[in-house]
C-alpha cells in the first residue's frame, strides 16, 4: 500500500474524475442488447468498488491514529455520496437520466468492498 497522503488523494480524484467523465457521454451503450445492460451493472458495482478502497487507502494514510472502522465507515460513505452525486449529475446529460437502482447497484459494489477488506486487514 502506498503511504503517501497526497497521492492517495490524487488516485481518489482521477477515480472519481473517470466516473464523472462516463456519466457525461450521452446515451452510453455497447448495442449489445442484454449483455450491455449486464456490462454496465457490473461497471457500476467495480467503479464503486475500487473507488471504496481508494477512499480507505486514502484515509487510512492520512489519519493513521484512527480505527479501522473510521477508514471503512468514510471511504463507504464517501462512496455512497458520491453515488447519489453521480445520479443527480445523469439527470443534466442528453440521453441519460438519474436512477435510485444504479445506486443500489453501486451500493453493492461498496459493500463487497467493505466485506473483503474487513475479512483481509482489520486489526
Amino acid at each position: 500500500m502506498i503511504d503517501n497522503p497526497v497521492l492517495n488523494w490524487i488516485f481518489v480524484f482521477l477515480w472519481a474524475s473517470l466516473i464523472f467523465y462516463l456519466s457525461s457521454i450521452p446515451g452510453l451503450t455497447t448495442g449489445l442488447g442484454i449483455y450491455d445492460l449486464i456490462l454496465r451493472k457490473f461497471a457500476h458495482i467495480f467503479e464503486y468498488f475500487f473507488l471504496t478502497y481508494l477512499l480507505y487507502r486514502a484515509w487510512k494514510s492520512t489519519k493513521k491514529f484512527l480505527s479501522f472502522s473510521f477508514f471503512l465507515f468514510y471511504g463507504a460513505f464517501l462512496s455512497f455520496l458520491y453515488a447519489i452525486s453521480d445520479e443527480i449529475h445523469q439527470s443534466f446529460v442528453p440521453g441519460r437520466g438519474p436512477s435510485i437502482i444504479d445506486v443500489f447497484i453501486d451500493s453493492i459494489g461498496i459493500i463487497l468492498c467493505l466485506i473483503i477488506l474487513k475479512r483481509r486487514f482489520n486489526d
